[in-house]
């Protein structure tokens, strides 16, 4: 399975993106941490969970009142059934990455934005994405998704040909 390097590389600068609370992670320094940092490690950590598609590490991230939100609103409702979507999704797209390029981060909530990708039937696929995860107790509660699916659905409709 292949995998994408979650983090981009920064440049160690600071600039007023990163100081009103828009950041790369890669570009946080433990002295630089804010009450947010347990919120956006949190997220960081389901990110590589997905990256690596750990789903016991994921059911370990997900509160038991979990909700997932894909890009056109359905949800699918606790870390159990969660637990066999994320299982179900990575065996139709086996090399399935998303890379967060900008994250930011304020009390409980989680915002990115990116990219995900990956190959379903073969079929090579990527498109911009962005997340919203919502922390509670060092746990997501809510991860919602914001992509553009068509290619993922253009390719779902070769099946039906």
């Amino acid at each position: 399975m292949a995998q994408r390097n979650d983090r981009p590389a920064g440049n160690g600068r600071q600039n007023s993106a990163y100081r009103s609370g828009c950041h790369k992670l890669s570009n946080l320094r433990i002295s630089d941490r804010v009450t947010t940092t347990n919120s956006a490690e949190t997220f960081q950590q389901f990110v590589s969970a997905i990256n690596n598609h750990d789903v016991q590490s994921l059911a370990a991230l997900m509160t038991t009142d979990h909700v997932f939100v894909d890009s056109v609103g359905n949800r699918a409702h606790s870390a159990t059934s969660m637990e066999s979507g994320w299982r179900s999704y990575f065996a139709t797209c086996p090399d399935y990455w998303i890379r967060t390029d900008y994250v930011m981060a304020e009390d409980d909530v989680v915002l990115a934005v990116g990219e995900a990708g990956g190959t379903i039937d073969g079929v090579s696929w990527r498109t911009p994405a962005a997340w919203k995860a919502t922390i509670r107790d060092g746990k997501v509660m809510e991860w919602r998704v914001f992509a553009d699916n068509k290619p993922v659905y253009e390719i779902l409709a070769k099946r039906q040909q």
